[in-house]
């Protein structure tokens, strides 16, 4: 690191390193983790907003725009895998006290990121129709959807800036920024998002025309975040702020960035990219039994996202205090938070039952055969939330302590074991299929969600013992 000045921290920052590091656990669970989990479940809530939007456009916008969405998904894996495994290594240096390496991992990240995004772009923008034709999106929305896919990947890049800039801030406990950043991105999104939905009913112009609008509005919402991210990360008030001169492209950052990273990127790309697989197979029922799958997938996420936010502060907090080599209090974190997960898991479930018929209605807009298709597949999937906590949760753990292959094996079981075969064989069996229809759909959603949920507490026990009899390697 070519670097002259030391890093010091503020008064309040060490207090906040203090906290984490040795005050009380739930406090600075609940203390790093609301900003999330308000972010989180706000987003889904704007995310249902945006498919209220569409569903105004056609059922048809629904279902492309719920199609290309786990593509989308699927690319932004990358930015994922790299926020994750960096903010991993970045905590725990950070608990080690290592301010100056601290600064250049950051900025390492942050260059390596840029580099990948428009990489990306290149490959991706001119192949978009045979990519989409690759992956089988229905024909009657492959036209449109390509417009709308090229239009939407263009934000990746901005995207993969707005990731590292908010890793960088969970992996020292400052949610607050990254709920702030992210809530400037809803609304920025939603306000154009609504007026292109206004406009269009107006008559001003046509459902086809409002659809490829949507993705300008997610390039200049995420746009306006990068410009406020790339001011804050070359602050002269920033201690962390990034150069090109704090930079280690060598493998004593890159090799531990790669151990980590890489089993993440393909836990997450697999699994996006089986939940395309499933979208095709489910495009067989019809294109509008997609838009279903988008919609109960979108409602399932208010009860799953919040709890994300949860994870995402047990991640940060565990690699945090195993830099300060405390095991013990990394293993009280993740139970604490499992307590809290499976508590706010079991409230939604009473109330999504309560409340099912209502919400569907809202997104069905007097599509009797839309809202049948959403209700046969969300009655279902909705049944999973307590499972997910579980899941969820060892997540959390196994990323904090830097086991990403063990997660990375976790969801591609999840994926190709307990979800496509269950759904193949209810599509495939002539008795099934006739008695099941689309409702096996949400069958293939349950049983995954719930197996997975069991096998992530098996694989906790398991590695909570050996943790407890042994000292688990966890240095990259």
């Amino acid at each position: 690191m070519k670097t002259n000045d030391s890093v010091i921290l503020s008064q309040k920052e060490e207090e906040k390193r203090n906290l984490i590091l040795f005050g009380n656990q739930l406090k600075i669970i609940f203390l790093v983790a609301l900003p999330l989990v308000f972010y989180n479940s706000l987003s889904q809530i704007f995310k249902l907003i945006d498919t209220l939007i569409a569903s105004n456009l056609s059922a048809n916008v629904v279902s492309t725009v719920s199609f290309i969405s786990q593509i989308e998904t699927m690319l932004l894996s990358i930015g994922s895998a790299l926020s994750l495994g960096g903010s991993v290594l970045i905590g725990r240096t950070f608990g080690e006290g290592n301010m100056d390496k601290v600064r250049s991992q950051i900025s390492t990240l942050f260059f390596i990121c840029i580099y990948i995004g428009i990489g990306i772009l290149a490959i991706i923008i001119p192949c978009a129709y045979p990519f989409l034709k690759l992956l089988k999106m229905p024909e009657d929305l492959i036209g449109q959807g390509t417009a709308y896919f090229m239009l939407d990947i263009t934000s990746i890049i901005f995207q993969f800036i707005n990731t590292i800039f908010f890793a960088t801030q969970k992996s020292r406990g400052n949610t607050k920024i990254v709920m702030m950043g992210n809530m400037l991105v809803l609304f920025i999104k939603t306000i154009l998002n609504t007026s292109i939905s206004i406009s269009s009913q107006r008559g001003l112009f046509s459902a086809d025309k409002a659809m490829l609008l949507l993705p300008i509005s997610t390039i200049l919402a995420h746009g306006a975040l990068t410009i406020i991210a790339i001011f804050n990360l070359r602050s002269k008030d920033n201690p962390f702020r990034i150069s090109i001169k704090y930079c280690t492209f060598n493998k004593t950052f890159l090799a531990p960035l790669a151990n980590l990273s890489i089993p993440v990127f393909f836990e997450k790309f697999i699994f996006s990219f089986g939940k395309v697989i499933v979208n095709s197979m489910c495009a067989s029922f019809g294109s509008i039994v997609v838009g279903a799958l988008g919609v109960s997938n979108s409602l399932g996420g208010l009860v799953t996202n919040p709890m994300n936010g949860f994870q995402e502060a047990e991640s940060s907090l565990v690699s945090q205090n195993i830099g300060n080599n405390n095991q013990k209090r990394a293993l009280g974190i993740f139970y604490r938070t499992l307590t809290i997960n499976l508590i706010f898991a079991t409230i939604c479930f009473i109330f999504t039952s309560i409340l099912k018929g209502p919400i569907i209605s809202a997104f069905a807009k007097g599509n009797a055969e839309f809202a049948l298709e959403i209700e046969r597949i969300y009655m279902f999937e909705r049944c999973d939330a307590i499972l997910m906590a579980i899941n969820i949760s060892v997540m959390g753990l196994l990323h904090g302590f830097g086991k990403t292959r063990i997660s990375m094996a976790v969801n591609i079981v999840r994926l190709f074991v307990y979800r496509i075969p269950p759904l193949l064989i209810c599509m495939k069996v002539p008795y099934l299929c006739d008695k099941l229809g689309t409702m096996s759909v949400g069958i293939a959603m349950l049983v995954s969600n719930g197996l997975t949920g069991i096998t992530a507490g098996i694989v906790a026990i398991i590695f909570i013992r050996k943790l407890k009899k042994q000292k688990v390697q966890i240095n990259l």
